[in-house]
Formats: structure tokens, sequence, C-alpha cells
């Protein structure tokens, strides 16, 4: 299946090449790109912008916390010239820490308000490029030979029968599991909150690096609950995996992913020009197309891919970018995690 996939996606990366149009452009540059979307996400957005632009890329996928904790440490002689993707948290962060630069894109006027939203609180630092809902999916099949009643809602989660059944990432290394972190506490407040997630550790097997592992997981029945952004567990579901995609009663929170250019990049013209060319209508519709991207777009009149999670039947909280992207909130949030969550016995 998987196999399947990467050939299908790999063929659909060259009719985008072609659809393009005329023959690749001259060569005008070079460009260093961290990406932090899911890997066949990255690689098929490579090749569609080389050939748009002639310029070479050099693209290293990592995890959005991965990413930050790489651009902090090189922050004194940067080896990247943008960071596209991944949750917005981060993003927020590293524009807060002067990590990145302020850029205005003259494509900025498509995007939703959200997007631009997150350009104009980080004062054009970073941008938003998608949104996605956090929930969780669960294998159907586990659960029905196990005779565990399907889960509905977040509070399902602490079953004492999902015992060693959930799997999440780690917040210290995915966006994605920070950004579930910071949902329950927004949810429910943070003392409740962590006392959520000191509840939910007795059931959790593993605490994964990548934050869409958990999705992977579940699909191959090595675990029955995975806590994902939903359209991380969509293209499992659409390759026929028994698995059902949640969106939590008790309502769930979203990101904005984001995209920004590295303080210090040395190809800055180039790194300006992916900037303005993934904002487009053209690109941001690149990834659903091709069947690897189910986030909603940035862009107001890019195509939607139509298995993407409908945000009109989920319930959302009123997500706070500004303040849990913050360094102060993250520092306090992830040290606070670590020390009374993951480090504890079950």
């Amino acid at each position: 299946m998987r196999l399947a996939r990467i050939a299908c996606t790999a063929g659909l990366a060259g009719l985008f090449a072609a659809a393009l149009g005329a023959p690749a452009a001259h060569a005008q540059g070079n460009l260093v790109l961290y990406c932090a979307n899911v890997d066949d996400w990255c690689r098929v957005m490579v090749p569609a912008f080389e050939r748009k632009t002639g310029i070479k890329v050099a693209m290293t996928r990592k995890s959005s916390g991965e990413v930050f904790a790489q651009i902090k440490a090189e922050a004194s002689n940067p080896k990247a010239d943008l960071w596209w993707g991944g949750t917005g948290d981060p993003h927020v962060q590293a524009a807060e820490e002067g990590l990145t630069l302020e850029y205005k894109s003259p494509n900025l006027s498509q995007l939703h308000d959200w997007g631009v939203r997150q350009w104009e609180q980080t004062k054009g630092r970073t941008v938003g490029i998608f949104a996605g809902a956090m929930g969780f999916g669960f294998n159907t099949k586990l659960l029905a030979d196990k005779k565990i009643p399907e889960p509905a809602c977040w509070a399902d989660l602490l079953d004492p029968r999902f015992k060693d059944e959930v799997q999440v990432a780690d917040p210290n290394s995915a966006g994605t599991a920070y950004n579930a972190l910071a949902t329950i506490v927004q949810l429910m407040g943070e003392d409740q909150g962590f006392d959520y997630m000191k509840k939910l550790h007795r059931n959790v097997n593993q605490y994964t690096k990548s934050g869409a592992a958990p999705a992977k997981a579940v699909s191959l029945g090595e675990t029955a609950v995975g806590i994902n952004f939903q359209h991380d567990l969509v293209p499992f579901v659409r390759d026929g995996a028994p698995m059902k995609i949640v969106s939590p009663c008790e309502g769930t929170g979203y990101e904005i992913g984001s995209m920004s250019i590295i303080k210090g990049a040395r190809n800055l013209k180039e790194a300006q020009a992916w900037y303005d060319w993934a904002l487009s209508t053209e690109a941001q519709e690149t990834g659903p197309l091709a069947g690897v991207s189910y986030q909603v777009p940035a862009n107001k009149a890019a195509r939607t891919a139509k298995e993407a999670p409908d945000f009109s039947k989920i319930k959302f909280i009123n997500y706070d970018f500004a303040k849990y992207g913050s360094s102060e909130v993250r520092r306090h949030l992830l040290a606070k995690w670590t020390a009374e969550v993951k480090n504890q016995p079950k």
C-alpha cells in the first residue's frame, strides 16, 4: 500500500512539472529549505518549484520542534534559508526570539484572514499557509477484537481498557504534540489539563519523535489510538486502513501551519521566491491535487482536497496562537509536561 502511494505521488509530481507549462527555466540560484510538513508533500513541492523558477533546492525534512531547535543552534551561522510548514507555534516563538526575518509578500492579500493574522501578530516574521484540526484516530478492527467501545471524546481515552493502546508524539520534538498539549490546557484549564495528561500517560505506549507517526501506527494495527492532526490520518483512511477519525466531543484546537525566512539566509532572493510562490493558488493546490495534503489552504482561491476534514462540522476552541506560541508559555508547558507527565512512572 505504501509503495503504491509513493509511486502514485511520484507520478503526480511529474504531471505537475509538465503542467507548469514551458521548458524548465534557466537556473537562477539555490535554496536551502527546512521542510516540516509530511515527507511526501515536501517531495512534491520541491520539483514543482524548481521547474517553475529554475532555482535548485536542497531540502531537509524534520518535525517542527526539531527544525526550531536546529535554527536556534545555527543562529550564529545559519545553514538554511527558509522554514516551510509545520505547526505555527514554534514559528511564532522563532519570530519572538529574532530568529526569522520580516517579509511582506505581494501574495499576502490573497490569504484568508487567519493566514494574514499570523503575519500581523509576528510583525511580518511568519505567515499562515494552511489550517488543520487536532483530533485522534482509532483502529476499528483492534477495538472490535478487544471489545473496547469506540471513543468519541477526549475523556474516553482515559478508559483503563486503553492501557498501552494510545500513542502521541513528544511535544518537545513535534509541533503536533505541542498543539495537542496547548489544546488540552486551553480546553480544560492548566491544572485540570495536566491532571488529564497524567491520567492519559497510563494509557500511552509510546511518545514518538514525529507528530505524524501515531497515524501510521494506527493504520498498521500497532496501536489502537493515535492523537494527531486529522489531516495526517486521512491518507490511511483513503488507502483502506480500518480507521475512523474523531473530532472530540468536548471541542478541539487547530493549527495554522506557517512559513518563515531564516535570519541570516544566504540565499535571500531565492527564499523570497519560494515564499511568494508558496502563497500562490498554484502552489497551494499542488499538495491537495497530488493527494498528499489534506489541510485547508491559506489562499482563498485554492481548492481543498475533497477528503479533507469538514471544518463546519468540528467544534473548535478559541485557540490563542499568540500566547501559546510565546517563548515563555512554551518553555513553561514543555518543562512541566516533561517533569510531571513524561518522566512519571505509570
